[in-house]
């Protein structure tokens, strides 16, 4: 049984994540929103998990690293410096930083990268996803969370491999690039599907999340799994022993 303490406790998630905290073994420390003292909430928590702005990350990992104990980071819309800052304190305390939390997300990202690493560079890749009409990045998390899953399965770097926001005369599709396409509208909680197109055959992995609970309870399953492990980066794929 842990104490979790959630930053971002008045959105959608937060909301979500308390009601998962309550179904669950562990204790609600609490949450925080904007203008909270993240350092507070740390010291009364054995975990915390951040589902806020990027523009909070430093403060929040900050408290973490403070209070001595692990962070799991569902904030999406994150940049090259935020991923130094969550790998400066991986070297103190273990952090989870994903795009999505969901147990089913995380094996297509698996069935993803194995799809790819045997399918060569003349099979297109192509990752649509559909949001609510509030989402504001693009493409979501969980989107360039599969295309670093099959960029890895291909042994390349998404950037520099990556498409998007296609319009008008496009020319011919460069051989190997991942493809994305953001779609937004309605209420819809997160659709993912990647498709990979061969000659005179395509195979769809697909997952459709029906309900922003899902995420909520895979955060509250790896946000226990985090505590106690030693200092370092991890992903769902350690939760669910996929590494």
């Amino acid at each position: 049984m842990a104490r979790i303490g959630v930053i971002g406790s008045n959105g959608r998630m937060g909301h979500a994540l308390a009601q998962a905290i309550g179904d669950s073994e562990h204790d609600d420390a609490g949450g925080i929103d904007k203008d909270g003292d993240a350092g507070q909430l740390a010291a009364n928590s054995d975990v915390l998990v951040d589902f806020s702005a990027p523009s909070a990350i430093a403060a929040n990992l900050d408290a973490a690293r403070s209070a001595g104990i692990p962070m799991l980071v569902g904030t999406t819309g994150l940049g090259p410096e935020e991923q130094r800052k969550i790998d400066a304190a991986a070297k103190d305390i273990p952090v989870l930083q994903t795009g999505n939390t969901s147990l089913g997300v995380t094996v297509l990202a698996h069935l993803v990268r194995e799809a790819a690493s045997k399918l060569g560079p003349e099979w297109d890749i192509e990752i649509v996803e559909m949001h609510h009409r509030m989402k504001v990045d693009a493409p979501s998390g969980t989107a360039l969370l599969l295309g670093e899953a099959a960029a890895a399965g291909r042994g390349i770097a998404l950037d520099g491999n990556r498409e998007s926001g296609r319009d008008g005369h496009t020319g011919i599709r460069e051989s190997g690039a991942i493809g994305f396409a953001a779609l937004r509208g309605g209420t819809v909680a997160g659709d993912h599907s990647v498709i990979i197109a061969g000659e005179q055959e395509r195979l769809t992995l697909s997952h459709q999340a029906e309900d922003r609970m899902i995420f909520a309870r895979g955060a509250i399953r790896a946000a226990g799994w985090l505590i106690g492990r030693e200092p370092g980066r991890y992903s769902m794929n350690d939760v669910l022993g996929l590494s």
